[in-house]
C-alpha cells in the first residue's frame, strides 16, 4: 500500500525572514490544499493571506532576535539597555561630563584714607556658587570662596586723582576655580510609604546632586549602593595650623540614604525600603549612643549596636513630607571655552566684613566693578561615550572591583572619574622603564571646544590624582603626564574605473578615510596603513589603490610635534609605529586628507 505523499516532505523551520516564510507557506498550501487554493498570483486573495502570515512571522522573528540580543551585554546595542547591564555589573554612568578651569577675577577697591594701598574694609569675599557666563551663553559656577584680601592677590593702581595724582581706586586680581553648569533646586511632595521610591529630576544633564533634605530637616546621603550604611564625611579641623590638615574625614553611620543613576540625559534618585512608621526600622544611628550620661541611648540593654550596620531595610524612605533636592546641571552642549570667552558675570554673591559700618555707595561700586576672564582655555571631554565605549568600560569596571592593581585598572578608573571632577578623552598607563621603584606614568589628554585634542588642564589632573589615590595600591606611585599630540595628514593616489567622475570619486575617498580614521587614536596606538588601503578599495569606482603616504602636519593651529615617518614605519610598511607616550590625530580631515585620482 503506497504511503501518503504528504508525510514524505518535511517542513522547513529554519526560514525566519519574509521571503523564506512566504515560500514555505506557499509550498505547504500547494501540497496540503491543492484543490482549495490554486491561484497565488500577486492580485489573488491567497497571495494576500500568505503575505499577511509571512509579515507576522517576520515581525515575530525580528522581535525575538531583538529581545534575545538585548538580554546580553556583548550583543546588546540599545544605549539604555547597555547602561542597565552596566549597573548590574557595578558600572555607574557619569552622564554628561563637566569641565573645570581657573578664572581671573578683578574688582576696584577704594583707596585707604589712612595709609597706602586699598581700604581693607572694602575687600570682600566672593562666595561659592556665584555664576558666570561665556560669550556663547555657557554657564559656569564658582567652586570655592575667593578672598580678595588675600596677600597673594595682585594689587595695582587703577584710578588717580587728576589734581593731586593720589590713587583713588586700586584694582585687585584674584583667581578662582569654576565648573561648567549651574545650580537648580527642585521640590517633591512625598505621600504614603512606597518601597524603593524612585524620583526623576526635572532637569536633564545633571552632573552631581548637592543635597537632599526633607521638611523636617533630615538629610539624605548619597551612597554607592543601598546596602552601604557607612559614609565618609568631611569635617573642619580645629587644629589646622599645628597639623597642617584643613579637614578631617570621619566615618558616619547613615539610615537615610539614596542612590542616583543616569539614563542618557535623565537622572533618577532612588531610596531604600524602610518605613519610618514601623518598628522594624532601628533607631537613627546619628542619634544613638551607648548608655552615657547626657546622651541619647537605647534603653533596651540587650540591644546590639552592630545591628545598625546589619539593617536590611536599605535606608528610610521619605514619607508624608516634602523633599528639597539641590543639584548642578551642566551645559547641554559642549562646555569647553576658549581663552577670554568666559567674561560675563550673571550672579555675584559678595560678603563684606562689618557691612553695616561701610558706605553703601562704595560697596555698590565694588560690587558693580567685578570682571572675569579665563587666561587659559577651559577644556575637558565634550562627547558622550558611545554604546561601544560604554561596553568596554563596563567590562573593565567589572574586573577592577573598585581597586587598581593592573595598568588596565588604572586606565578604567581614569575614565570612571565622576564627571563633577572633569573628564579625559584618552588615557594610557605605562610602566616607567627608568624608575627603580616601578613607577607608573599615566598619560591623559582632553578635547577643546571643537572636539580636537588638547592637553588636559591642571585642575583636571589634580582631581584625577585625588580620585586615583583612594583606589591605588599603597606601594604604587603614579605620575600624570601630558602625551605628545602628533597631527598627521594622509596623501593617497587611486586609479578610477572607466566612466567614473574623478572629482566625485576623490570626495568619496576623502570621506571614507575621514569617517574611518578621523576620530582621535588612543595613546600609543599605531597608524594602520594597510587598513587604509582596504578602506579605499571598498569605495565604489576605485579600480586600484596606488599609494598612501602619512605626512606630518605642523604650523599654525597644529600641535608642533612631529615624528620621523620613515624611521618609524614597520618593515613591511603596513604600520606607522607610534611611541607609547604619543597620540595621533587627523585634526582637520577635510583638508588634511588629500587625494589624487588617475
Amino acid at each position: 500500500m503506497p504511503q501518503d505523499p504528504k508525510k514524505k516532505v518535511p517542513i522547513n523551520y529554519t526560514n525566519r525572514e519574509f521571503t523564506g516564510i512566504r515560500s514555505d507557506l506557499e509550498q505547504i498550501a500547494e501540497r496540503f490544499y491543492p484543490d482549495t487554493f490554486q491561484d497565488f498570483s500577486e492580485a489573488s486573495f491567497g497571495s494576500i493571506v500568505l503575505d499577511s502570515m509571512a509579515y507576522v512571522g517576520d515581525q515575530l522573528s525580528f522581535y525575538l532576535d531583538y529581545n534575545v540580543n538585548e538580554m546580553f551585554l556583548d550583543t546588546s546595542y540599545q544605549y539604555t539597555n547597555v547602561l542597565r547591564h552596566g549597573r548590574i555589573m557595578g558600572y555607574k554612568n557619569q552622564g554628561r561630563p563637566s569641565t573645570y578651569g581657573v578664572v581671573s577675577l578683578y574688582i576696584l577697591v577704594p583707596a585707604s584714607t589712612v595709609g597706602l594701598g586699598p581700604d581693607d574694609s572694602y575687600l570682600p569675599i566672593l562666595k561659592r556658587g556665584s555664576r558666570f557666563t561665556s560669550q556663547t551663553g555657557l554657564n559656569f559656577v564658582l567652586l570655592e570662596n575667593v578672598d580678595f584680601s588675600d596677600v597673594k592677590n595682585q594689587v595695582v593702581v587703577a584710578n588717580v586723582d587728576a589734581a593731586t595724582g593720589a590713587p583713588t581706586f586700586f584694582a585687585v586680581k584674584a583667581y578662582g576655580n569654576v565648573v561648567s553648569g549651574f545650580f537648580k533646586r527642585d521640590t517633591y511632595t512625598c505621600g504614603d510609604f512606597e518601597r524603593f521610591k524612585l524620583i526623576e529630576l526635572q532637569s536633564n544633564n545633571v552632573s552631581e546632586i548637592i543635597s537632599v533634605t526633607d521638611a523636617e530637616g533630615n538629610e539624605y546621603f548619597e551612597v554607592d549602593n543601598l546596602s552601604q550604611d557607612i559614609i565618609y564625611q568631611e569635617f573642619s579641623n580645629n587644629n589646622y595650623k599645628n597639623e597642617n590638615a584643613p579637614s578631617v574625614m570621619k566615618p558616619l553611620l547613615v539610615s537615610r540614604k539614596f542612590i542616583s543613576f543616569t539614563e542618557r540625559t535623565r537622572t533618577f534618585v532612588q531610596f531604600g525600603s524602610g518605613n519610618p512608621n514601623e518598628s522594624d526600622v532601628v533607631a537613627d544611628p546619628q542619634k544613638v549612643a551607648m548608655n552615657v550620661f547626657g546622651k541619647s541611648y537605647v534603653t533596651d540593654t540587650t540591644f546590639d549596636p552592630t545591628k545598625l550596620t546589619k539593617n536590611q531595610n536599605f535606608g528610610i524612605v521619605p514619607t508624608n513630607t516634602t523633599l528639597e533636592i539641590i543639584y548642578r546641571v551642566t551645559n547641554p552642549t559642549n562646555s569647553n571655552t576658549a581663552v577670554g570667552a568666559l567674561n560675563k558675570v550673571a550672579n555675584a554673591n559678595f560678603e563684606f566684613k562689618n557691612r553695616p559700618s561701610l558706605i553703601t555707595s562704595k560697596v555698590d561700586a565694588v560690587i558693580d566693578s567685578i570682571e572675569i576672564s579665563n587666561e587659559k582655555p577651559i577644556t575637558g571631554d565634550i562627547s558622550t561615550p558611545t554604546a561601544g565605549e560604554i561596553k568596554r568600560r563596563i567590562y573593565d569596571s567589572f574586573s577592577t572591583q573598585n581597586r587598581a592593581v593592573t595598568q588596565v585598572d588604572y586606565e578604567n578608573l581614569g575614565y570612571r572619574m565622576p564627571s563633577k571632577f572633569g573628564s579625559i578623552k584618552r588615557c594610557s598607563v605605562q610602566r616607567d622603564p627608568d624608575s627603580q621603584k616601578r613607577n607608573l606614568n599615566m598619560y591623559v589628554v582632553s578635547e577643546d571646544s571643537f572636539g580636537k585634542l588638547i592637553l588636559s588642564s591642571d585642575t583636571i589632573k589634580k582631581n584625577l590624582k585625588v580620585w586615583l589615590n583612594q583606589h591605588r595600591m599603597i606601594n604604587d606611585t603614579i605620575d600624570i603626564i601630558d602625551p605628545f599630540i602628533i597631527n598627521v595628514g594622509v596623501n593617497f593616489v587611486v586609479s578610477a574605473r572607466e566612466g567614473v567622475n574623478k572629482f566625485d570619486l576623490n570626495q568619496r575617498c576623502v570621506q571614507a578615510i575621514g569617517k574611518r580614521f578621523g576620530n582621535p587614536y588612543y595613546i600609543g596606538e599605531d597608524v594602520n596603513i594597510s587598513e587604509m588601503y582596504k578602506e579605499l578599495g571598498k569605495v565604489a569606482g576605485v579600480y586600484e589603490v596606488l599609494s598612501i603616504m602619512i605626512v606630518n602636519k605642523t604650523g599654525t593651529n597644529y600641535s608642533g610635534n612631529s615624528i620621523d615617518i620613515n624611521k618609524n614605519l614597520s618593515p613591511d610598511g603596513s604600520k606607522l609605529i607610534i611611541p607609547k607616550n604619543a597620540i595621533v590625530e587627523i585634526k582637520y580631515p577635510d583638508t588634511d586628507i588629500k587625494g589624487q585620482v588617475k
